[in-house]
């Protein structure tokens, strides 16, 4: 049983052994390996490696994948014309060089974070300083861009890293030059909206002026025609009432007090004073009658 229970504990202090020699190196790290304190070796292969056991040697792992560093903070900066301008940027970067990076920075990524920040922003202030905010919005945004970039290609040497590319995620004016702007803005809106609002009022009253100009042409047009066809009317019918009375003179003249007496009496609240003798009543009397004696005074 001893002798088992040796082979037994022999075998795990083996394993124990070999497992602290053996690592594996993924494709997306670096392995660094230490021997007492000093980089030995930097793998760049991926696979099942070996190394001397603890303490002799020890491995640390970078990531060797694209990071991205965001702007910490945003600081106004002063275009050419003495603007101020709050720029958020991003960086992409990777480690290039394993053992300049763990020297300079350590194994910690946050530590190249954290020192890489202030450089960048150096960079933008440069660049920007020199342009106007029309060149930093549109015009020279890709240039100020891979000119950062230029810039940081120096300085991510000495860190061990590479920069793969600068973008300036958002441009926006400080927050005192934002209201002034938003009521310029606003004041230029109005204005426009106020000059729409008076070449429509312009407008509807031209179209105005000119329908009720058009009205009065049509209805002077429509009087003037029935003026035209009541005269004709008036004149044939002139016409055929000569024609027709020349005919009867008798029947003429009666039919001209008939149209007397209608015109006369057409209300019964009209009241007329006049002789019963006169001839204005010849017809009521009837062709035989005699004429009414006059009134006695």
């Amino acid at each position: 049983m001893n002798r088992i229970a040796a082979f037994v504990a022999g075998a795990i202090v083996v394993l124990m052994l070999l497992s602290s020699m053996l690592f594996i190196v993924d494709q997306r790290q670096f392995a660094v390996i230490y021997a007492l304190g000093e980089i030995k070796e930097v793998i760049t292969e991926p696979g099942l490696k070996f190394k001397a056991p603890p303490p002799v040697q020890n491995v640390v792992m970078l990531d060797r994948r694209v990071q991205t560093l965001d702007s910490p903070e945003s600081r106004p900066i002063f275009t050419a014309e003495k603007k101020s301008l709050v720029i958020d940027w991003l960086i992409k970067w990777r480690v290039a060089e394993p053992r300049q990076f763990i020297r300079n920075s350590g194994a910690d990524m946050r530590n190249v974070d954290n020192r890489l920040a202030p450089i960048v922003q150096a960079a933008f202030n440069e660049e920007v300083t020199k342009r106007t905010v029309i060149a930093v919005l549109s015009t020279e945004r890709e240039k100020v861009m891979n000119d950062v970039r230029k810039r940081l290609a120096d300085e991510a040497k000495q860190f061990g890293i590479e920069v793969v590319d600068v973008r300036i995620k958002r441009v926006d004016f400080a927050s005192t030059i934002t209201d002034s702007v938003y009521r310029r803005m606003e004041s230029e809106r109005k204005r426009v909206a106020n000059e729409t609002r008076s070449t429509g009022a312009a407008e509807g009253e031209k179209i105005r002026a000119d329908a009720d100009r058009q009205r009065e042409v049509i209805v002077a047009e429509a009087y003037r025609d029935a003026q035209k066809i009541m005269g004709e009317g008036d004149a044939k019918a002139s016409e055929l009432y000569a024609e027709a009375f020349g005919r009867d003179p008798n029947f003429a003249q009666f039919y001209r007090q008939l149209t007397a007496y209608k015109a006369s009496f057409k209300s019964k609240n009209d009241v007329m004073v006049v002789d019963p003798s006169s001839d204005f009543f010849k017809t009521l009397r009837g062709p035989g009658a005699a004429p009414a004696a006059p009134a006695r005074k």
